[in-house]
């Protein structure tokens, strides 16, 4: 089954491309939420982050900066570019192809992402716990 992001990289929905290679393609996001809005999308399909293998994630996450300096370069009124990958329904993704937004940010752009401060909650403790349990995961490789 394709999803709307197959369907343009094939072709059968027109986009507005910045770029494209053998194994990305990026394009104008038609929400527009700032000017240059981009979104980059591996054309082999992976639902999200989980599902890249070593060699898809270099080619697709090491283009991100190429495409960056590009939307940046277009406008010199941009003053920096957030780039934001949710993966899952819970971290707000809603199409099931692995993408990543490049949003250009602008003086009194009005885009705002809400960051949580949880920091009042964590001890010393804590901070090491989660960060053992994680690191703890690269000795399984």
């Amino acid at each position: 089954m394709s999803d709307v992001f197959d369907k343009i990289i094939d072709g059968e929905i027109p986009s507005y491309k910045v770029y494209e290679d053998d194994d990305v393609l990026a394009f104008l996001d038609l929400t527009q939420a700032t000017p240059g809005h981009t979104l980059v999308v591996p054309k082999k399909h992976v639902a999200n982050i989980y599902e890249y293998d070593d060699e898809l994630a270099a080619r697709v996450l090491g283009i991100l900066p190429k495409i960056a300096r590009a939307i940046k370069a277009s406008d010199d009124k941009i003053i920096g570019l957030n780039i934001i990958n949710n993966n899952g329904e819970a971290a707000g993704q809603s199409v099931f192809h692995s993408h990543f937004h490049l949003v250009p940010r602008y003086i009194d752009d009005e885009f705002d992402i809400p960051v949580v401060d949880n920091s009042e909650k964590m001890t010393d403790t804590i901070y090491q716990e989660r960060a053992k349990k994680i690191a703890a995961q690269f000795e399984k490789d």
